[in-house]
Order: C-alpha cells, then sequence, then structure tokens
C-alpha cells in the first residue's frame, strides 16, 4: 500500500460518520431552509469531532507505525490537518446552528450561540473550541514560527478538548438513534485514549531505552555527532530512520529532560548509535557541550524515508541540503558495510565549503563503494540547483528514484528539477523534520 493510499484511507475512515448522517437523511431536514441550515449544522458537528477523534488516535507515535504513510512527518502532516480540518467545522457548526434558529427570533439564535446558567451542554462546546484555538494556533506559521517547548505544552491542552467536545455531544446529539451514537463516540474515544495512553505514560515508561554518551565529534561548526553506547537493550533500527532523544546531563544549559527528534547518522550494523545534531534551538545549541559519560534516554525508532527492501543496484538519486545530509550518511555507511555494489549518485547542496559536514567522509565512501558518485553543488558559485546542473551529473536522472531531504526551499526546487527531467512523482521521495 502506498503511504497516499494509507493517508486517504485514514481520511475516509475519518468521516465515515458523516458519510453515515448523509445516508440517513430524513425528508423533514431538507423541508426549509432553517431545517437545511440545522441539518449542516448537526452534521459539520459529528464530522469534525469525528475527525478530532482521528487525529488523537494518530498521535500514538508508535514505532513501526507511521511506515505505511510514508514516516512519521508525513503521518503527522496528517494529524495536522485532520485537526485543522476538525476545527473549521466545529466551528462552522454553531454558527450553522445559529442560522438554523434565526427564522424563528434573534433570541433563539442568540440563545443557540450563547451559553447561560447550567447550560452544560454548550458550555462544554465553546470551551472545547477556546482549547482547540489554543493548542492548535502556535503551530501555524501564520502566527511566527513555532517555538517547540511551547508548542509541545500546549498540545496537552488536546485531552481536555476531546473529553469536552465528547460531553458537549453526550449532551446534545440528536441526529443518530441513540445506541449508534454511544457505539459511534465511546469506540472513537476509547481508540484516542489507547493511543494517548500508549504516547503519555506506556511509551515514556517502558517505550526509552537507557543510553550513555562515550564520544562527542565536531565535524563542523555548529554540528555535534554522539555517539551512545546501550546501557541495556539496544535499539534496533533501518539507515536513515531518527529518534527522540532525552539528554540527562544535569549541566546542560537548556534541554535537560526534553526529547528533541534527531536523525541517525549510525550504520544499523554498528556496535554504538550516532546522532547527528546541528545547532538551531536552544535545546540543540546547548546539547554541542553535553558531557561525555552522561546519560540519555532514546525512543524510537521513526521515520520510513528509505525503503524497508529494496536492491543495492536500483538506480537512486539523492539530493541533500545542509543537515539533511545526515540520514544519507547513515545510508551510505550501511551499504558501504555491506561491500555490494550499488548504483547512485550523490548531489549535496550547501552555501559554501564551510558548510559541507562529512566531506572528507563521503568522499572516501565514494572511492570504495562501487557505484556510489558523490557531487557538491555550491550555491554561492552555481546558484540554485537547475536542470543544467542535473542533467551534467545525472544525465539518466528519469530512470532513478529520487530521495531529497534539506530545508524547505532545497525540497521545492529539488522537486520541481526532478519533475521537469521526467522523474515521475510517485519515484520522489522527501523528507523533513518539522514539529513533532
Amino acid at each position: 500500500m502506498s503511504p497516499a493510499l494509507a493517508r486517504s484511507l485514514i481520511w475516509v475512515a475519518a468521516l465515515l460518520p458523516a458519510l453515515a448522517v448523509v445516508v440517513l437523511i430524513r425528508e423533514g431536514d431538507l423541508a426549509s431552509p432553517s431545517a437545511a441550515l440545522n441539518f449542516l449544522g448537526r452534521l459539520t458537528g459529528i464530522a469534525g469531532l469525528a475527525l478530532m477523534l482521528a487525529s488523537a488516535i494518530l498521535s500514538c507515535r508508535v514505532p513501526g507505525f507511521d511506515r505505511p504513510f510514508g514516516g512519521l512527518t508525513k503521518l503527522w502532516k496528517t494529524h495536522h490537518y485532520l485537526a485543522t480540518a476538525a476545527f473549521l467545522l466545529l466551528l462552522a457548526h454553531p454558527l450553522l446552528l445559529a442560522f438554523a434558529a434565526a427564522p424563528v427570533s434573534m433570541e433563539a439564535a442568540v440563545a443557540t450561540l450563547v451559553p447561560s446558567g447550567a447550560n452544560w451542554g454548550l458550555w462544554t462546546g465553546w470551551a472545547a473550541l477556546v482549547l482547540m484555538m489554543l493548542f492548535l494556533g502556535p503551530g501555524y506559521r501564520f502566527f511566527g514560527e513555532p517555538d517547540y517547548q511551547r508548542w509541545k505544552y500546549l498540545h496537552r491542552l488536546a485531552a481536555p478538548a476531546v473529553i469536552l467536545a465528547l460531553a458537549h455531544t453526550f449532551l446534545l446529539a440528536r441526529t443518530l438513534p441513540w445506541f449508534w451514537e454511544m457505539v459511534l463516540w465511546v469506540g472513537l474515544a476509547a481508540l484516542a485514549v489507547v493511543s494517548i495512553s500508549y504516547r503519555f505514560v506506556w511509551s515514556r515508561t517502558f517505550g526509552r531505552l537507557p543510553y550513555r554518551i562515550e564520544r562527542v565529534e565536531r565535524p563542523a561548526n555548529n554540528v555535534v555527532e554522539l555517539e551512545l553506547a546501550a546501557a541495556g537493550q539496544p535499539l534496533r533500527y533501518e539507515a536513515g530512520q531518527f529518534v527522540y532523544l532525552t539528554p540527562r546531563d544535569p549541566n546542560l544549559a537548556n534541554g535537560r529532560g526534553e526529547e528533541h527528534p534527531y536523525t541517525l547518522s549510525s550504520a544499523p550494523g554498528e556496535p554504538n548509535l550516532r546522532i547527528a545534531i546541528k545547532a538551531l534551538g536552544d535545546a540543540s545549541r546547548a546539547i554541542q557541550d553535553v558531557a561525555v559519560g552522561s546519560e540519555a534516554l532514546v525512543e524510537g525508532p521513526y521515520g520510513g524515508f528509505f525503503p524497508q527492501t529494496s536492491s543495492p543496484e536500483a538506480p537512486e538519486l539523492w539530493i541533500a541540503g545542509g543537515i539533511g545530509v545526515t540520514p544519507f550518511l547513515g545510508r551510505a555507511r550501511h551499504l558501504a558495510s555491506l561491500g555490494e555494489a550499488v548504483d547512485i549518485v550523490m548531489i549535496f547542496c550547501v552555501q559554501d565549503e564551510a558548510r559541507a559536514v562529512w566531506l572528507d567522509e563521503f568522499r572516501e565512501l565514494a572511492s570504495r563503494l562501487p557505484g556510489f558518485v558523490f557531487n557538491m553543488h555550491y550555491f554561492y558559485q552555481q546558484g540554485p540547483l537547475d536542470g543544467t546542473f542535473l542533467s551534467e551529473h545525472c544525465p539518466n536522472v528519469a530512470a532513478r528514484t529520487v530521495y531529497i531531504c534539506g530545508p524547505g526551499p532545497l525540497l521545492t526546487i529539488a522537486q520541481q528539477v526532478a519533475l521537469q527531467a521526467g522523474v515521475p512523482r510517485t519515484r520522489i521521495v522527501t523528507e523533513e523534520f518539522d514539529l513533532l
């Protein structure tokens, strides 16, 4: 099953309750404009709550669950889109009901919108909407660059928002037969509770593996590569995946006890983990000075950048930018350890030579890995990546699967260049690390 199909099926499953309401529509629901608006108000409420619960279910973060969706980043984008659609539908829900009541009287319309006294049905609905505004808002770049820790803390409001929305539904729902209302919402709520419990209880108790930082390498300015030894059961992973790292060094200026996603730069066969970290925020800047011998917790692995099964001879093009080179480093190290011939062309895009991390190692890997061709692209010399550069260094690009990882602008440019070169969209795989 393709990732696009998996994500589409999630949307279809989440919208099934709303489809059931449409199928069971009654003649009286469309008897007048007011009745039609009332029906649409109830329909948006049901669809919004179902999408909200589906979004909560996708927040479980079980290792491996993200693979059918193309990795955790793409799964969480689906989670984000579901939550956004849920919020818009739930915002339309009371407005439509108020418009439906307006022909009766303005007082009736206002009473539909404004809770008063012990009208717990309306109070719980509006409280759920306010909480959704609080925890969803910081995730949109419309309000500025999101702060990772603030975003994480505010997302804890999602659980009470779901509970209040369910309470609102149980108090006021009148659309489906009572039995099916109970089966639908209790079932979805139970799945959401299991998912959230796994993430915040089970995974934090049993899913994090203890490690010890053995060595800190500095391949470039503001970049470290940590080497970690397992203090118990070692992590099993594939090349190019990432983990959540929780450093426990008591002397860290920031980030102690906080989990952050970082890419594994080690090959699966290595005895220790290696994790590459660039100083991009408070926590990643502080971890540049983490103490050797300090403890850390590792949770994962996550990601589905490279396929689980592929032939080493399969023709590939790798396009990396900045610290986005890390999954390719792990993959190249792994292929070199296997000692089999490959058919890979790699283009590493950076601003200038000072930002070309692991350049010597990539050149060394290219010298001993048959079929691995390594190229550098410097923006200050050659401008943005374009079709001319691509055709010169990878003339048969249309026959390859293209893997792209790096900052947003590079992802956009590289995808456009690959498409113009004749690569089908289905053979272009991208990876970016957003709020996770």
